[in-house]
């Protein structure tokens, strides 16, 4: 991907974690995962994708062990605290075309992102504005008239999910909406 290519996607990049921290005397980073695929994501010679100060930087893994299910990584060129500490807080990204194929029925959480979410009969409950939780059980953080709802990302109750229409319809059960918004 050129560079050119890569200053005009950082939007449709994936998340896949967040640098928590440096760690160590050689500048290591400590990242707080938001993958469902971290062997894949966190091993040496992959490439991710930070920006700061309006730039994106790539930056390549030289190293990483995990420590309490977080890599902990080498960067290239990144060699001491100060180097690393300059990194904390920034998120890692990769581009969309790197993403791994998913099982039906399962969704990225930058994909759900923006879709407004609607009752059966129509009526517009609010639009996802995050995702909680992993693969195995997650949970829409819906930004609904009366503020915040936590839908869970289950068959039973998101009964149609269609990522191109940007729309989700919800057959909560009763009392779901009421106990959050």
């Amino acid at each position: 991907m050129s560079d050119r290519a890569i200053q005009a996607s950082w939007d449709e990049m994936a998340v896949v974690g967040r640098i928590a921290r440096a760690h160590g005397l050689r500048g290591q980073l400590i990242v707080n995962l938001e993958t469902d695929f971290p062997g894949e994501r966190f091993r040496p010679g992959a490439e991710l994708f930070v920006r700061r100060s309006g730039a994106i930087e790539k930056l390549t893994i030289t190293s990483v062990r995990f420590q309490n299910d977080r890599p902990v990584i080498g960067v290239a060129g990144i060699d001491g605290i100060p180097d690393a500490a300059a990194l904390a807080g920034l998120e890692l990204r990769i581009p969309a075309g790197q993403l791994i194929p998913l099982p039906a029925g399962t969704f990225y959480h930058h994909d759900l992102m923006g879709c407004r979410v609607e009752a059966g009969d129509g009526r517009l409950i609010g639009v996802v504005k995050g995702v909680e939780g992993t693969l195995g059980g997650s949970r829409l953080v819906v930004e609904g008239e009366n503020g915040e709802i936590l839908i869970p990302l289950a068959a039973e109750i998101c009964t149609a999910v269609d990522i191109r229409a940007r729309r989700i319809v919800v057959e909560a059960p009763a009392g779901l909406l009421d106990l959050n918004g």
